[in-house]
């Protein structure tokens, strides 16, 4: 989150917490590694070569994943403002430090986590964080079981991520509870770290656009503690089959043009027609392992008494997409 997406479509409540995944910032590959789109460039980065490798490097990362490209723009424009600020020390002018806690709302799949990762190394880069690491959580992880627990696991949390970024998946189940639930708890322990660690760490929280938008009036500190909002929007039919492709090529696979034809068939009827929302890229990656499995019971069935070529190695069929 390796650096893959994890996970098929959104979670129910109740369901078993994963562990904490935390993620140190040499794991640079992104949780979704795509076809290259639209160059984040809108202007020349400053000449200076460390700050040049910089803005190339994370340009790479960010024009390897599909769509986003207002999460790109933002990126850049935090790295621009980064840069400014320094010349701006370097001038002798003011700079003060801005608050960059954020919120990404957006269904699952859209890729969250691997612009985390990327802000994570862009703030350590730039001398924001010490660290640069991510620690990703979710519900399970802050609240406890008796009063005071709670705010005991939080804090203890916010002490692991402090030189990086604290991500909270589903931040939104933290207020379903109502003033009773210990989600609460964990909510008041994060708006006093905020304030207490101030610049130590970055908040990122996570989730659905609405429910994400509900979660932040839950406590009258919230909002104005997160000045950047951004959203994740699904992708499109065409986006998703190019994530496919990729995926499959990342794997030594490729797909035959009427497996392309039936797996975009497919999403269209999976995103116009589910009950639960889409997970747009992890649905993809989980049908192209699907069909590799498939294709691997129909490679030993064809030959039981050969091996089957290079080529064929490679192929996914259309019958091995049982959608």
């Amino acid at each position: 989150m390796n650096g893959r997406v994890a996970a098929a479509s959104g979670r129910e409540e109740g369901r078993p917490s994963r562990q904490i995944n935390i993620v140190l910032r040499n794991q640079e590959t992104p949780a979704i590694t795509h076809a290259a789109a639209d160059s984040l460039a809108q202007g020349a980065p400053p000449k200076s070569s460390g700050r040049s490798e910089l803005f190339q490097e994370l340009s790479r990362e960010l024009d390897a994943l599909v769509g986003l490209d207002n999460i790109k723009e933002l990126v850049f424009e935090i790295y621009a403002l980064l840069q400014i600020a320094q010349m701006r020390s370097d001038a002798g002018l003011a700079s003060g430090s801005q608050a960059y806690h954020m919120v990404f709302k957006g269904n699952p799949g859209t890729g969250k986590t691997t612009v985390a990762r990327i802000v994570a190394k862009l703030f350590q880069r730039m001398g924001v964080l010490t660290k640069g690491h991510l620690i990703e959580v979710e519900r399970a992880d802050l609240v406890g079981e008796y009063i005071g627990h709670t705010a005991q696991k939080t804090r203890d949390l916010v002490k692991k991520a402090l030189g990086g970024i604290l991500f909270i998946d589903e931040a939104y189940s933290l207020a379903r509870g109502g003033d009773k639930d210990f989600g609460k708890e964990a909510i008041d322990t994060l708006v006093k770290s905020m304030e207490d660690h101030r610049s130590q760490f970055v908040l990122i929280l996570a989730g659905y656009s609405g429910e994400i938008d509900y979660f932040l009036m839950s406590n009258p500190g919230l909002p104005s503690r997160f000045p950047i909002q951004v959203e994740f929007p699904d992708y499109t039919i065409d986006q998703l089959l190019q994530i496919a492709e990729l995926m499959a090529k990342e794997r030594d696979y490729i797909l035959m043009p009427q497996a392309i034809l039936k797996l975009k068939q497919h999403l269209l009827l999976e995103k116009t027609e589910s009950l639960h929302a889409f997970s747009n890229a992890r649905y993809v990656r989980n049908s192209i392992e699907k069909a590799v499995r498939s294709q691997a019971v129909r490679l030993l069935n064809q030959y039981e008494s050969s091996s089957p070529g290079k080529q064929e190695l490679m192929t996914l069929r259309t019958e091995d997409f049982k959608l």
